[in-house]
């Protein structure tokens, strides 16, 4: 049974949350950021406490203490401040995604009814095109110094807020069932879907996950926070665990922030795992290292079954290159290569994959430290059921979820909430399957099985991870081949490589990688890339 580090108290509100953080860790720090490329600052949990209080006081006096609030801006410590600020509200936080183009952030800022926007110079500018049609949002908050008089300045609010009664804003509460955070997601269709998660469903997949796997004090913050995962599972997680959460300032800066912050834990999606992974390959086969490495490994592995743990001391330049104190790494939003989360496992980071999806918080599993089955992910929140439906002779079937993490609906959608809850039953769209330990594992989304027409289910996603392990191959997506009367009857994968290697090479690697597959999984076509696959905001493939 693992041992934590921490008693994790209850708590009903993010407001009690962030009172029982300050209360506990006041003069700790919280954050460290980089205002500019050349200065860090930091801010304790009591001082990062006094800036909610005061943006809350002055936005009550503005008579936005119940109202939606949206948000566009790149990572900084300002989002994180009117983040927590909103919450303590009895109001709804809006964030938005800063990569989709003007247009969409226009249509869903009207569809959220979002009547204050805080947003940065830079998406400012972005949507100076579209500002027209804006006319419902009443006051725009500048995080930075606004260059006209019709943007506020946020941190003038802040100071201004110093000087009021703080009573009206701490008054402030809202029902623990109704909507607290609204976050619209396409996923990889391209249709946008609000989903509204309530304050109780934040403070379930925050206590829940806390007391099911647990975090380290220093982390970086590098996944764009307007997604559940890197807002809740990061940020929230974070505060309540009494986490430093340095802020990463931009994805090209992971590498420097790593060694300059040098984070015990880090929270990624699966192609920021799979980059790091490269990286150290690539490195050991450009230095002729690739033969010593491989023994290396093995030794390892020799000395553990002893009870010697040698890792951190045989790979030290690896850790080096994360910054030396590198503990963790979590991954989610899409399950992880065995052979990656064995690889880091290996060299002495934990890689800890789990499953989680926008509409349950989005914490649904998580792997324990420790875990060595790197196909699964985890085992289920304390706070959730979970069910397969309708499971093949394989006992791979739709997984299913229902608890305190499961959304109320789609906004002002409920066609499509009919669709997917029932009778408090979630369909997450996932298909999967669970061990005889209760581990959930994943092998697919639903929308992308192809049915052949021998009746066979292919989940693509298993056979692309096996092309994944293919040296020269970047990226891949495997597809049906259709006849004349529209069936499926072979599968081809379309291939992206960095490096390419001749065809030939290409396909006997292909039909080496999957010799033990059976006939139907084989591919018959290959497509060869010449630039990468378009993809989402999380780096998914938008298929």
């Amino acid at each position: 049974m693992k041992q934590f580090r921490k008693e994790i108290s209850k708590f009903s509100s993010i407001r009690e949350m962030l009172d029982q953080s300050v209360e506990q860790y006041g003069d700790q720090i919280a954050f460290k950021y980089k205002p500019d490329r050349n200065t860090v600052k930091e801010a304790t949990f009591r001082e990062f406490y006094e800036a909610t209080e005061a943006l809350g006081a002055t936005l009550v006096e503005m008579g936005y203490g119940d109202t939606h609030i949206a948000c566009i801006s790149e990572n900084r410590y300002e989002w994180v401040v009117s983040y927590v600020t909103v919450l303590k509200t009895a109001g709804v936080w809006v964030p938005l995604d800063k990569e989709l183009p003007a247009e969409n952030l226009a249509k869903l800022l009207e569809n959220s009814e979002s009547r204050v926007l805080f947003t940065s110079k830079k998406f400012l500018e972005k949507l100076a095109p579209v500002m027209d049609q804006l006319s419902f949002i009443e006051k725009i908050i500048s995080f930075d110094k606004p260059e006209d008089g019709d943007k506020l300045y946020f941190w003038d609010l802040v100071e201004h807020g110093k000087e009021l009664d703080k009573a009206p804003y701490d008054a402030l509460k809202s029902d623990p069932d109704e909507l607290k955070m609204l976050l619209y997601t396409s996923g990889t269709t391209g249709v946008a879907k609000g989903v509204m998660l309530t304050e109780h469903n934040l403070v379930s997949s925050v206590y829940y996950g806390l007391t099911s796997s647990q975090i380290y004090d220093h982390g970086l913050s590098i996944l764009p926070w307007n997604h559940a995962y890197a807002g809740v599972c990061d940020l929230l997680v974070g505060i309540k665990y009494g986490a430093c959460n340095a802020i990463n300032d931009q994805l090209k800066a992971v590498v420097a922030n790593l060694n300059l912050f040098k984070p015990e834990y880090i929270m990624v999606v699966p192609a920021v795992a799979e980059l790091f992974y490269n990286s150290v390959r690539s490195k050991v086969r450009k230095e002729g290292k690739e033969k010593a490495f491989n023994a290396l490994i093995k030794i390892s592995r020799g000395l553990r079954k002893v009870g010697i743990d040698a890792r951190r001391k045989l790979f030290s330049s690896v850790h080096n290159a994360f910054g030396g104190q590198l503990k963790r790494i979590v991954c989610g939003g899409a399950p992880i290569r065995p052979e990656i989360g064995k690889f880091f496992d290996d060299i002495g980071i934990t890689l800890s994959a789990g499953y989680g999806i926008t509409e349950c918080s989005p914490l649904v599993c998580v792997n324990l430290e420790g875990a060595t089955n790197f196909r699964s992910a985890g085992k289920r929140l304390a706070c959730i059921q979970w069910k397969i439906d309708q499971p093949n002779e394989e006992g791979i079937g739709e997984i299913v979820v229902k608890g305190d993490v499961v959304m109320k609906g789609y906004y002002k959608d409920p066609e499509r909430t009919a669709q997917v809850l029932k009778d408090g039953w979630f369909y997450t769209g996932d298909y999967g399957y669970l061990t005889p330990e209760d581990e959930l594992v994943i092998t697919g989304r639903k929308k992308n099985i192809i049915v052949l027409n021998n009746g066979k289910n292919i989940y693509p996603e298993e056979i692309e991870d096996t092309l994944m392990s293919i040296e020269a191959v970047t990226e891949v997506v495997v597809r049906g081949i259709k006849n004349e009367h529209g069936q499926e009857i072979a599968l081809s994968a379309e291939i992206y490589m960095a490096e390419p290697i001749p065809d030939d090479q290409l396909r006997t690697q292909v039909d080496a990688q999957l010799k033990d597959f059976p006939q139907y999984k084989q591919i018959k076509d290959i497509i060869i890339r010449s630039e990468p696959f378009p993809k989402t905001s999380t780096n998914k493939i938008l298929r």
